[in-house]
């Protein structure tokens, strides 16, 4: 059926059926709940983790329920139900044989009067100890004895849930309508905190929920064959839960939608067993009435007839009170200012879907899934998503999808870029489900947005959308069939096949260049696929094979990557898992995996290695392959022989390249073998030996030919400079100390330094030998801890002296032609001063004391020019961008941040004077893009070393940069420069770094003011002229550090100023605007500015009369100096160009009362993207004060629902384009939102 019959299953109330009968049996909820006048008043008992949380956008009821607004809910549904048979006798309550705990049964004058039980119902719950079954027994058998008693015992237990202390009492439920018991437990709810008990911390509130949850659906069940179907108590129940359900406190609110929802997803499990009972009863009288006249039964067919009426009035009552509850409590709730309302009514309606998809799968019911889609809060959205995800995973369901589908297919495919990540990943999940079981939905467009999502920097997101790709490209090409109900294995050329259709995604799409991020993403989903090392293998040494070089590479690339995730299991670099750790059992894999790739890989790595030993990017990730393996296999397999020929392709390599990355891959894959545990090792020490001697050799020869020649041969360069890079790449790796290269290499480099004579390419390598040498030497020195007396001194200042000849060489090197060469002197020399500078004899190392190296003032001097020089370049000076590739320029741009970094160590480190900083901070604001991280970590850590010294720094950088404008622009007109605007930037940056803590920057702040004000009155103008100082305008510069200032240390600084300014020799007649900008800057009026900047309204209330559409405040800069964090690249659909946030219906100075709008969001850098505006709306307050008096000014219900599609639709550019379609019996809010044609779906107004 398209919707719940509500026009023939809602029951009518009998009169009176108890002796506390009420004035009528369907409490007024709805309609009065919204007219109530609630104010605050607190109740003289207190419970803690408890509020009055006064709702200012509590939504109201349609037009299409009442157009009056004193008009009742239980009003509307008398005039379009039928009466309902009441199941229970008209007889006087019997007094309870045992009285519950608390209750009392008092007779006055022939008159029955009963006192309130004790909330133990709430208590038991909220421990949570007792089986729910017993204690719904339990209250059954009270409610029994007296209805009224125990009626009212569940009324307060709900109330109780909410947090109130406020009871309902007999004479009110008696006297009181459910608008006006609402307004009296609103007096008496407390507001001591913002909790209450589904949203209180706490272990006594954790499984409070949980509890509450299984409660409702334990009292339905047990009620489903008496209580459920007597009107008295379902009816009245239903009715306060609308009511409460739009309370504007809004944890009435959020607990009665809870219970209503529970309530109803418990009546829709009762409807679908009645639904199979009449199913049942129908094939039983059709049976019956298929037999013969003589066997047929006419008692059996009119018992089975008796059966089916009752069956069917049961399922109209049930009916009634889910129409009850959805229009009553979902219709409006769903789209609650609070998201966790939303999430809970969204949540529950996916759930009726799949259990009573008959009655619920229709497209009247899945449109409100489809609009909060775009709801601008990731819990609802991910609630929208996995209630989808349980409809699509039915292929049942999907036939009946068709139409929602098609319309908002869109909405899902773009959700897949949602700004926050699980919601994104729940979207990928969502479109698997679709495209397995709905063939043909998605479009090639549809998935080539999925796609690119596979090299995302978060695992999870990637991990799916992995999954995605292989569902659509791999798997239906080698899909495992089962024969005979057996699995069959999988054939080679099915393996091979998907490699083949990698390689052609990894190189048609041309998303990344790194496949390491392809086979994480596909690793949880085709991981045994990618653990297929042997037809990896065969590809690659297949002599036929019709492989590419491209592909030759991607391939070997696959190979190492798939063999690193299988051994270490963590992803590549820039991708985080967020897993602690791997389980007893995934080790064990790990384990076993890293055994079965190395037997594989033993054999067939040197026929690798020589059929590829030609190409550097093919050889170098074939070494890094040592890494992954289990070494020990090498001798208890056997293996010696392979070992030998895995040996003797490495010597090759080694001597047929020059490749740094090849270099480096084999000194590595030799220190690993090269390790005194392996019983291999004196093999592996002798063959290591052999192939240092080979290049030494070779390096004596030539450097000796290269010393004496006067005639430098471009092959014999070439040959020396290739033997010196090898020696320096296996120097790096392995001790070499005893082949003495450092007397050589300092032979060349000083003929180089002296002469200029040597090329550029030889210089680079020896440098770095001489560096390496300097190092193990100090590592043996270092390791035997003092321990060795064998002359220590003279070794300590042998050590020393070629240190010290190093920095010379480096300095000197600074001044060379060459930029290699420089960079390259600069990072050794920084390095090397850090390591011998004085920190090197902590941890008990005095010894060391005499290696300490301080340089000297000229060495600072030519290490911060150099700085300068090749740091701190203009755009101008990198060269076009056109003709310099992106590459390169990246590597330029990582190449300066390791000089700048090396640089600041050093300051750090107390190797050079902190003073230096400033030529480093003054740049703070021009090169923040570059190298803003560097800069504000090292200002963090020298203001950690010295708070005081700091400051003056700071103070510094701004003077230096001053003079310089001054010395080149003159000081005619200075403030008005960009370069002067730059710098008023750049110190209100500094004065933001002083963070928040005022009182401990106090004297330093002051001390700051003072100096800057000495140095802007430092110089005066020319005798006889009325020109201002040449550094007054400094006070502008110090005017951004004034709000750093207390109140009377402002009005101290004042007096130093004009102290100050009576030495100025003439002052004219009127103050100079620097002078004027400071002083103002010094003023309270300044400080109320700051506060209240122009423009900036601190509260703005909406109007009554028509929607409010204010824009938001202006942002205020963060008095944090650390960085927002980055916008992630995947957006949400809120990043459109659509108005800022406005601050609808902001209160003032209401305690206890809370503002539920989300407000925009401060993004990284300048990008500060507006999210949309908020779609719930707030009813202004009075706040006069506590009592009826104080009463809240609600909006009309025509109001809220006219601006509903503003609402929902503010996130999306599609919504944005739907059409309304108003219809006069509808409600507003499905005028303006519902995006599915009612014509076509003949969708029932509500």
């Amino acid at each position: 059926m398209p919707t719940l019959k509500s026009s023939q299953s809602s029951s009518q109330l009998h009169s009176s059926s108890s002796p506390s009968s009420v004035s009528s049996s369907l409490q007024r909820a709805v309609g009065v709940a919204q007219e109530a006048l609630l104010a605050s008043s607190s109740s003289s008992i207190s419970l803690p983790n408890e509020d009055k949380d006064l709702e200012l956008a509590s939504e109201g009821a349609g037009p299409s329920l009442s157009g009056d607004e004193s008009s009742d809910f239980e009003d509307s549904l008398r005039r379009n139900v039928k009466k309902r048979r009441a199941k229970r006798p008209h007889k006087t309550t019997p007094v309870a044989k045992h009285p519950k705990k608390g209750s009392q049964i008092i007779c006055q004058n022939g008159q029955k009067k009963s006192e309130l039980p004790a909330c133990d119902l709430f208590d038991a719950v909220k421990a949570a100890k007792s089986d729910m079954q017993s204690l719904v027994d339990e209250w059954l058998e009270s409610y029994k004895q007296d209805e009224d008693t125990g009626f009212l015992e569940l009324v307060n237990f709900f109330i109780r849930s909410c947090g109130c202390k406020g009871t309902v009492t007999p004479e009110m439920f008696k006297k009181m309508s459910n608008s006006e018991i609402i307004q009296n437990l609103t007096q008496q709810f407390n507001e001591d905190s913002g909790d209450y008990p589904l949203t209180a911390s706490g272990p006594s509130w954790k499984k409070f929920q949980g509890s509450f949850c299984e409660f409702v659906k334990m009292l339905v069940y047990q009620c489903q064959y008496s209580l459920l179907y007597d009107s008295f108590p379902m009816d009245n129940l239903i009715s306060l839960l609308t009511g409460l359900s739009d309370s504007q406190v809004r944890a009435f609110r959020h607990t009665s939608t809870l219970a209503a929802m529970k309530l109803m997803s418990s009546l829709v499990r009762v409807a679908l067993q009645l639904s199979l009972h009449k199913d049942n009863n129908q094939r039983q009288y059709e049976a019956e009435r298929n037999k013969g006249l003589e066997q047929r039964s006419p008692e059996r067919l009119e018992s089975l007839l008796e059966k089916r009426k009752e069956l069917q009035e049961h399922q109209e009552e049930i009916e009634g009170m889910m129409n009850a509850i959805f229009r009553g409590v979902f219709v409006h709730r769903y789209r609650d200012i609070l998201p966790e309302i939303r999430a809970i009514c969204i949540g529950e309606i996916g759930c009726w879907m799949q259990s009573y998809s008959t009655s619920f799968l229709t497209d009247s019911y899945l449109k409100y899934i489809g609009w909060t889609l775009h709801d601008k809060h990731r819990d609802v959205r991910l609630t929208c998503l996995k209630a989808l995800q349980g409809l699509y995973s039915n292929r049942e369901l999907t036939a009946r999808l068709e139409l929602f589908t098609s319309r908002f297919k869109d909405r899902m495919v773009s959700m897949v870029m949602d700004r926050e990540y699980d919601v994104a990943v729940e979207a990928v999940r969502l479109l698997i489900l679709i495209m397995k079981n709905m063939e043909g939905m998605l479009t090639n467009a549809d998935c080539e947005s999925v796609y690119p999502v596979v090299y995302a920097s978060h695992r999870a997101l990637a991990a799916a959308a992995g999954e995605f790709l292989y569902w659509k490209l791999f798997y239906p090409e080698f899909e495992v069939r089962t024969v005979g109900g057996r699995e069959r294995h999988r054939s080679p050329q099915a393996q091979r096949t998907f490699f083949h259709l990698l390689l052609y995604f990894f190189m048609e799409s041309e998303l990344h260049y790194h496949a390491a991020y392809l086979v994480d993403s596909l690793w949880d989903c085709a991981g045994p696929h990618l653990k297929d090392w042997e037809s990896l293998t065969s590809l690659l040494l297949e002599k036929d094979q019709n492989l590419s070089d491209v592909q030759e590479n991607t391939l070997i690339e696959i190979l190492v990557s798939s063999a690193r995730q299988a051994v270490e299991g963590h992803p590549p670099v820039g991708r985080v898992s967020g897993r602690k750790g791997l389980s007893t059992k995934e080790r064990k894999v790990q384990a076993d995996d890293k055994v079965k790739l190395t037997e594989h890989l033993i054999p067939l790595l040197p026929q690798l290695l020589a059929k590829f030993s030609a190409d550097a990017e093919k050889v170098a990730p074939l070494l890094q392959l040592l890494n992954y393996f289990d070494l020990s296999i090498y001798c208890t397999g056997r293996l010696e022989k392979h070992l030998e020929l895995l040996l003797q392709q490495l010597q090759e390599v080694v001597v047929k390249h020059t490749e740094p990355p090849v270099l480096e891959a084999g000194a590595q894959a030799l220190y690993l073998l090269c390790k005194p545990e392996f019983t291999f090792f004196s093999r592996v020490d002798f063959a290591r030996s052999q192939l240092v001697d080979l290049l030494t050799d070779r390096f004596h020869q030539e450097l000796e030919e290269l010393l004496q020649s006067s005639f430098l041969d471009e092959d014999e360069v070439y040959s020396l400079t290739a033997t010196l890079k090898r020696l320096s790449a296996f120097y790096n790796a392995h001790d070499l100390t005893r082949w003495e290269l450092y007397d050589p290499c300092y032979r060349l480099l000083r003929k180089a330094v002296d002469t200029g004579e040597i090329p550029h390419q030889v210089i680079l390598p020896a440098l770095t030998l001489v560096y390496f040498s300097i190092l193990w030497t100090l590592t043996h020195i270092s390791g035997s801890g003092g321990s060795q007396l064998l002359f220590p001194q003279k070794q300590l200042l042998s050590l020393k002296g070629r240190m010290v000849a190093v920095c010379e060489l480096c300095q000197n090197c600074l001044s060379d032609v060459d930029l290699e060469i420089q960079e390259q002197a600069f990072v050794l020399l920084s390095d090397l001063l850090l390591i011998f500078s004085p920190q090197m004899i902590a941890g008990g190392r005095d010894f060391l004391r005499p290696l300490i190296f301080s340089p000297e003032a000229t060495l600072q001097s030519e290490l911060a020019s150099f700085l300068m020089d090749h740091v701190f370049l203009q755009s101008g000076d990198l060269g076009s961008g056109q003709t310099q590739d992106d590459h390169r320029q990246i590597e330029q741009l990582h190449q300066r941040r390791r000089l700048l970094a090396g640089f600041c160590k050093l300051l750090l480190y107390g190797v050079l004077e902190l003073d230096a900083a400033s030529d480093v901070f003054k740049h703070y604001n021009k090169f923040y893009n570059d190298y803003g991280d560097i800069i504000k970590e090292t200002l963090t850590r020298a203001r950690q070393i010295d708070r005081s010294h700091c400051s003056r720094i700071l103070l510094l950088s701004l003077k230096q940069l001053y003079t310089e404008l001054l010395q080149e622009r003159g000081p005619q007109g200075l403030s008005e420069l960009p370069a002067f605007m730059e710098m008023r930037d750049l110190a209100r940056k500094f004065a933001l770094s002083f963070g928040p803590q005022q009182l401990q920057n106090r004297d330093i702040v002051i001390k700051l003011h003072k100096e800057g004000i000495e140095f802007s009155l430092s110089e005066f103008p020319p005798a006889g002229s009325s020109d201002e100082p040449p550094n007054l305008a400094f006070l502008e510069l110090l005017s951004e550090f004034s709000p750093r200032l207390f109140h009377q240390d402002k009005q101290l600084l004042l007096s130093c100023l004009e102290k100050c300014l009576q030495r100025v020799p003439q002052t004219p007649g009127c103050p100079w605007g620097p002078v004027i900008t400071y002083r103002r800057s010094l003023t309270p009026v300044e400080n109320t500015a700051e506060a209240s900047p122009p423009g900036h309204s601190r509260s703005k209330k909406r109007r009554i009369e028509g929607p409010s559409k204010h824009q938001g405040a202006d942002q205020e800069e963060s008095l944090q100096l650390s960085s927002v964090p980055p916008t992630p690249t995947l957006t949400s659909t809120a990043v459109k160009n659509k108005q800022p946030l406005g601050v609808l219906g902001e209160t003032e100075g209401v305690d206890g009362l809370e503002s539920e709008f989300s407000q925009s969001r401060f993004l990284s850098g300048t990008q500060r993207v507006r999210l949309s505006s908020a779609p719930y709306f707030q009813t202004p307050y009075s706040p006069s004060g506590p009592g009826l008096d104080n009463k809240l000014t609600r909006l009309s219900l025509m109001e809220e629902d006219e601006e509903e599609l503003e609402s929902l639709d503010e996130s999306s550019e599609e919504w944005q384009n739907t059409k309304k379609q108003p219809s006069s019996h509808s409600s507003l809010s499905e005028q303006g939102l519902d995006l599915l044609d009612t014509t076509e779906l003949n969708i029932e107004d509500f």
